[in-house]
């Protein structure tokens, strides 16, 4: 037995233990409020992030084009589905045969060297049949504000009834006069030994 007010240093020892043991119950329990709210909101950060991420910036793919090739007159719309790089388009062919083509690509944004790739399928009109394309996109700002360039290539098995398959080259130099309006010069190019058709677009951005 001990007297009441000598110092005891078991006694002691066991209420230092008991206040630590409090002191760890009262931290490990803010801890499981605090980890859910940390977590959640990280997690809501990291989806804000990957939502901006996934938005389509940069040159602008929601936009109409007028162009005169030949003696026909053209009409393309294209336009992101939502907030995604996933890019919807629809064009006339322009020789007054009433067809339209219908096509669906992706945008991969700055694959290299500053270059935007757009892989897709068109749907065919009466004078050839659905075609896989390939689109490079890059900003020449570096060289003038508001120049760009853009190669493609589309490829359509058995195209027309009697030209077999067939690969369309083409090249574009346009300037954006502002964020709304633009204007372009392109060649296209059916095979080596054709001869080259000359494009002139009016676009509007939207």
């Amino acid at each position: 037995m001990h007297n009441k007010g000598v110092f005891s240093p078991c006694v002691e020892i066991n209420n230092l233990c008991l206040i630590l043991f409090r002191a760890c119950s009262n931290s490990v329990t803010a801890m499981k409020h605090i980890l859910p709210i940390i977590t959640i909101t990280t997690l809501a950060a990291a989806a804000s992030a990957q939502t901006a991420a996934a938005a389509p910036a940069g040159l602008s793919y929601n936009r109409a084009t007028v162009s005169r090739q030949g003696q026909n007159n053209d009409l393309a719309v294209q336009h992101f589905l939502g907030n995604t790089n996933v890019l919807a388009s629809l064009s006339t062919a322009g020789n007054g045969n009433g067809h339209a083509s219908l096509g669906l690509g992706y945008v991969f944004k700055q694959v290299a060297l500053s270059t935007d790739a757009t892989v897709g399928v068109t749907t065919g009109t009466a004078g050839s049949n659905s075609a896989v394309t390939l689109n490079l996109r890059r900003s020449l700002k570096e060289v003038v504000a508001g120049l760009e360039v853009a190669v493609g290539y589309s490829y359509a098995q058995n195209a027309g009834a009697t030209t077999g398959s067939k690969g369309v080259v083409t090249a574009e130099l346009s300037y954006n006069i502002n964020s709304t309006w633009s204007v372009a010069y392109g060649i296209s190019n059916a095979n080596p030994t054709a001869d080259r058709q000359n494009v002139l677009s009016v676009r509007h951005n939207f």
